[in-house]
């Protein structure tokens, strides 16, 4: 799922891509809120966050969204290099090695909080490194699937879940091309799955976090691997040409 670009990707391809990551932004977001009391994931929020901070003149928390903002925004510029210059390398693996180094970037960060970081207080380091690689993450699988899937926020999703369910209803009243139908039923599919599991990630985040505070984060980490690993080894290892034909013809695509 992460070794494909967008013209040879199927629905199956961003669901899988989707919904996993959308769990990992999930829980990273809520353990970046209990952690600081700001968004990690949700840029939208601390946007707001600052507004609020600049109208009462709170200059730290003013800062700390500012902060956040640019940490969102030079982890989606990381991105862009990374995939850029894997581009012009030839690269073929350059997305999977992109949310590696979210996982072991994660991973740093839960070391950082175990070794260096006292263990009672807030601390505004980790939410800051978080927040980078959510904008990392994003990037990557905006990139990836064409602007069709976002996994560290759900508006968008939301947006787009409410345009795809009108054209459904739509469709019994006044009948569309089939084809056209069908696309519209995967996407509903898509998005409302995405929505699900970046709420189920929040969920597991709210209860991991506050149950084991210093040892969450590697855990997330430990998945976030696991999920780049299948990209980075299919490009180690490339099947023949026609078993790689077979495999990555894809069904119906969005």
């Amino acid at each position: 799922m992460l070794f494909l670009e967008k013209g040879s990707r199927s629905f199956l391809h961003d669901r899988q891509l989707g919904c996993s990551l959308a769990l990992v932004a999930g829980a990273v977001n809520v353990a970046g809120f209990l952690s600081v009391g700001s968004y990690c994931a949700n840029m939208t929020g601390n946007v707001t966050a600052f507004a609020i901070g600049l109208q009462k003149g709170q200059a730290e928390e003013v800062l700390t969204c500012v902060a956040l903002i640019a940490s969102f925004f030079l982890g989606a510029m990381m991105c862009t290099f990374l995939v850029n210059g894997g581009r012009r390398r030839g690269q073929k693996a350059i997305y999977a090695y992109s949310i590696l180094l979210e996982g072991l970037l994660l991973a740093t960060i839960n070391l950082a909080q175990f070794f260096w970081l006292p263990p009672s207080g807030h601390h505004i380091l980790p939410p800051l490194g978080l927040s980078f690689l959510m904008g990392l993450q994003n990037a990557t699988v905006t990139r990836i699937s064409g602007s069709v899937v976002r996994t560290t926020h759900v508006t968008g999703m939301i947006t787009d879940l409410g345009i795809e369910l009108a054209d459904w209803v739509d469709a019994f009243r006044h009948p569309v091309d089939p084809e056209h139908h069908a696309k519209t039923v995967l996407r509903l599919r898509l998005h409302s799955k995405i929505i699900a599991c970046f709420i189920a990630g929040g969920a597991v985040g709210a209860f991991g976090y506050t149950t084991w505070p210093r040892f969450f984060l590697m855990g997330v980490a430990c998945v976030v691997i696991a999920l780049a690993l299948p990209g980075i080894l299919a490009n180690a290892f490339p099947v023949s040409s026609g078993q790689t034909e077979r495999n990555t013809t894809p069904p119906p695509s969005l």
